[in-house]
């Protein structure tokens, strides 16, 4: 009877306990959800340290068969610091339980800075030196963390003081990396271990990653005595600390590295400078440091490209503007010889586009397939960076290999409204170079678009009309000839649309960019045409043109 009242009195206060521990608000089904709890900022950080190669959620309790419910129950209590739950549930629970991948109770109170949760873990003979999937430890997360108080437990615990995880990285890398200098002044001072000052997989030593991070106070403490640990030695990929510090923007790192190390153009395995990384990295602050500091603009790469070819195809223009400002070469060609006005182009980006033009690059230069910019532009068919290009006056007489022009090009890539904007602009600046004297039209409003504007919209319409309803088949390419038109020019324009009735597109096509010209010369439009129907012998037309243009009030346009 004893027996039995004894075991009945058990089960109640098992019950109970249950009942208390399920009822806690942390163990709700919604909390077990990684989803939530990743969210919290220890944990978070832990995440974002030891899954680098992981882009995927953790996803810990998805796979339960992993953990029974009372280890899960368990773990989280440890990195609540919730000891007297984690002591309710009693000795049945395996402290050192892991769960997917492979972290225990102590590898999250640690991470979340739980002492007490840790105590008791090492009270309960929790192993130490359990490594995760990336071969983290408790004591890699104590320095990561900066906790040292938990790490002076750890070791006191028997902890192996020299553990590298899956990168090759010790407690004092993981130190160094978050500027913790008092976990670092630990391992040395009282711990005398100097030796922990090597590389990783990497080749990177403490002094190297904490310049990589922006660590100021840690690269200081390791440039001090007793301690002497910096170095500008190259790790595997040739990069010293001032490349690592330079590539990730970590300005305060740079500065102080220029101070106290005769370092600035050295290059790492593919040819990179420290300046290379920095403006590839669109880091604008650490790019004018560098140069300021004497850090040559045009060194390139293995592969040729400068620091300028980097960011004109990427479009920083800010970077752009500072290296050009520095003496940086805007004509300089890579492998596939390739001016950075080229790859600005090629990426249709106009700000860059503009800015390189006015500061004097070299526009007839030619890539491996001879084109220039603009036959990549043409090829393109981007009015807006056609537009730019067009508008500095460009030399558009140069043929590529296969010899087009780029007018050659947009033809034959049907680019309709590329190729009238580059006959415009072949018109327009013939027309320039003989008026010389002539009072030009305001080049602010010059454009080479297409017309859309009401106060045109009158003599378009005529034109329109004149072209679908008046022209006769050859007739456009007459008027075309009398106005010089070039005959590459006419091809162009009669490359595209064909069939019976195309004369009527081409005519009216080839209507708009004469009347752009006459625009251009601030003629008139009805008189210039009405001469030009004479001369081609349509008498009948001119006289009809005569008579609807009395009829009509003139107007006086601007260029289109």
């Amino acid at each position: 009877k004893s027996f039995y009242t004894t075991q009945s009195t058990m089960e109640e206060r098992f019950l109970a306990l249950k009942n208390r521990v399920m009822a806690h608000p942390r163990l709700k089904k919604e909390n077990l959800n990684p989803k939530a709890w990743i969210n919290s900022e220890h944990v978070k950080d832990f995440k974002d340290f030891v899954l680098q190669k992981e882009p995927e959620a953790d996803r810990d309790f998805d796979h339960v068969e992993m953990l029974l419910e009372t280890e899960k129950e368990f773990m989280e209590a440890a990195k609540r610091n919730d000891v007297e739950t984690m002591k309710l549930l009693g000795r049945a629970v395996n402290v050192n339980a892991k769960n997917v991948h492979n972290r225990t109770a102590l590898h999250y109170a640690v991470a979340c800075k739980q002492t007490e949760a840790v105590d008791h873990l090492l009270r309960r003979r929790a192993k130490l030196d359990f490594q995760d999937k990336h071969g983290v430890t408790a004591v890699h997360l104590a320095a990561w963390f900066g906790s040292l108080e938990i790490l002076k437990l750890l070791v006191q615990g028997g902890a192996d003081q020299r553990i590298e995880n899956n990168e090759g990285m010790n407690m004092m890398h993981c130190a160094a990396v978050n500027d913790h200098i008092d976990i670092v002044a630990y391992i040395v001072d009282d711990l005398q271990m100097r030796e922990l000052d090597k590389e990783d997989q990497h080749g990177n030593r403490p002094f190297a990653v904490a310049a990589e991070h922006g660590c100021v106070r840690m690269l200081q403490m390791l440039m001090e005595e007793p301690y002497k640990m910096a170095t500008m030695e190259e790790n595997q990929k040739g990069d010293t600390p001032l490349h690592l510090a330079a590539k990730n923007g970590q300005l305060g790192a740079v500065q102080l590295l220029l101070d106290c190390f005769e370092v600035r153009n050295e290059v790492n395995n593919a040819g990179e400078t420290p300046l290379y990384l920095a403006a590839d990295g669109a880091h604008e602050d650490c790019v004018l440091a560098l140069l300021e500091a004497g850090c040559d603009p045009n060194i390139t790469t293995t592969n040729k490209i400068s620091p300028l070819h980097s960011v004109c195809e990427k479009g920083y223009m800010p970077v752009v503007k500072l290296l050009v400002d520095h003496g940086a070469q805007m004509n300089i060609q890579n492998q596939h010889l390739q001016t950075p006005y080229h790859l600005a182009v090629k990426n249709c980006y106009t700000t860059v586009i503009g800015f390189l033009l006015e500061s004097g690059c070299d526009t007839d230069i030619t890539n491996h397939l001879g084109q220039t910019a603009l036959h990549i532009a043409a090829e393109l068919a981007k009015v807006e960076v056609i537009e730019v290009i067009l508008k500095a006056g460009v030399n558009m007489e140069i043929k590529d290999r296969q010899g087009k022009t780029a007018l050659g090009v947009a033809a034959r890539a049907d680019a309709v409204i590329i190729v009238d904007m580059i006959i415009k602009a072949e018109r327009y600046f013939c027309w320039k170079k003989v008026k010389t004297n002539e009072d030009l039209h305001d080049e602010f409003l010059l454009t080479f678009k297409p017309d859309h504007r009401a106060e045109t919209n009158q003599v378009r319409n005529m034109l329109w009309n004149m072209a679908y309803k008046l022209l006769g088949k050859n007739e456009w390419k007459k008027l075309a000839e009398h106005w010089a038109f070039t005959e590459e020019q006419i091809a162009a324009i009669e490359e595209q649309w064909t069939g019976p009735n195309s004369y009527q597109e081409h005519g009216n096509r080839m209507l708009l960019i004469w009347l752009h010209g006459v625009l251009a010369s601030q003629q008139s439009p009805a008189k210039e045409l009405y001469q030009g129907v004479i001369a081609i012998g349509n008498i009948k037309m001119a006289e009809k043109l005569r008579l609807e243009g009395e009829d009509n009030t003139k107007q006086k346009c601007d260029i289109s």
